[in-house]
């Protein structure tokens, strides 16, 4: 595969929409870019607006400022939460997750 519709700044972000606990290593993983690369983009996420970090014990929680609209100004009229509302599955949280049987 030589390119794709989205950038990994989108990846990253469609990611830790998906699963705000999941962590920066898996994250980069998925992607298929370096953990480092994954570090950065969250660090320009979090600078743009986009993401909010926060340190939970050992471990990071990110939740995705949805409402923000798109930075391009091709797509600029459009809030990063319709994107999200067709391509990320919706939120789940390892901690207060509940079975269903």
């Amino acid at each position: 595969m030589s390119w794709t519709f989205f950038t990994n700044h989108a990846h990253v972000l469609f990611c830790l929409a998906h699963d705000p606990e999941m962590r920066l290593r898996d994250v980069a993983v998925r992607v298929g870019i370096t953990e480092r690369a994954a570090q950065r983009i969250v660090a320009e996420l979090q600078e743009a607006g986009y993401l909010v970090v926060e340190r939970e014990g050992r471990r990071n929680t990110y939740q995705v400022e949805s409402s923000i609209p798109l930075r391009h100004p091709v797509e600029e009229h459009v809030a990063l939460t319709d994107i999200l509302d067709v391509v990320v599955e919706r939120p789940r949280s390892r901690k207060g997750a509940a079975r269903k049987s």
